[in-house]
């Protein structure tokens, strides 16, 4: 493919050199913590180069050394206690009873020969009934007391 003239510079290489040598002047690319096999040669400018500055911690390095040795293995966090768990209510426990029972009509209706017809409406009253006695009891509104949970959604 030809390339038509205005579409760019005839000597692509001699434009990147040029570009290449703009940025170099502007300080771009030079990093003096190259090693001197990776830097691109230049020019000498001095005869003798000034002193090299100290060399600081990158964000790839530290300055100190770490100890990995773990010395402090007796201070270690141990968590509080948690709460007990509350007591169930007798709603509650109805709740969890029909859910229970409406798993086993379905899963063990064909196992002891039971009619399909009568224990699979059985076992879905029985779940829906369970579910809805879980969500109408559920909490809407944060417990009350002075315990401070964090943020509230």
């Amino acid at each position: 493919m030809k390339s038509r003239p205005g579409d760019g510079p005839e000597d692509v290489d001699a434009a990147f050199a040029a570009i290449v040598a703009d940025l170099r002047r502007e300080g771009v690319g030079l990093d003096a913590d190259l090693p001197a096999e990776l830097r691109a040669p230049q020019e000498p400018t001095d005869p003798a180069p000034p002193p090299a500055a100290p060399a600081t911690a990158t964000w790839r390095s530290h300055e100190t050394e770490i100890d990995w040795a773990n010395e402090n293995e007796h201070e270690h966090y141990e968590p509080p206690e948690p709460p007990p768990l509350p007591r169930l209510r007798p709603l509650t426990i109805v709740a969890l009873a029909a859910l229970v029972g409406g798993v086993l009509l379905l899963a063990l209706s064909s196992l002891l020969d039971l009619d399909a017809r009568v224990t699979t409406p059985a076992a879905l009253v029985c779940l829906a009934l369970g579910i809805g006695l879980l969500l109408f009891r559920a909490r809407k509104t944060p417990p009350t007391g002075d315990d401070d949970n964090g943020a509230q959604v």
